[in-house]
């Protein structure tokens, strides 16, 4: 079953290469969709995939890389579009 997250990761995320481990993890998963830093000092993402990996992505934001301490990482579920060919980087 496909699934797609909308993801807002808080805490000291930005610095930390969070989204550099997000992509690397979303491509060996097979997710596709997209991260960026937020002028606000969050992290977003967009996850789409089957449901089981799309919930190994939101476990790996709940802990984030090691530098990161994340505060809190809130999730809204979303009708998958298939818009993604694979997962990127948005700046």
């Amino acid at each position: 079953m496909k699934a797609r997250a909308h993801v807002w990761i808080s805490g000291r995320v930005q610095g930390v290469f969070f989204r550099y481990h997000t992509e690397q993890l979303a491509r060996r998963l097979g997710v596709r969709g997209w991260v960026r830093n937020l002028p606000d000092g969050r992290v977003e993402a967009v996850f789409e995939g089957t449901k089981d990996r799309v919930d190994q992505m939101i476990e790996f934001c709940r802990r984030g890389p090691p530098a990161a301490v994340v505060r809190r990482v809130d999730v809204k579920w979303e009708t998958p579009t298939d818009e993604f060919h694979d997962f990127e980087i948005r700046w």
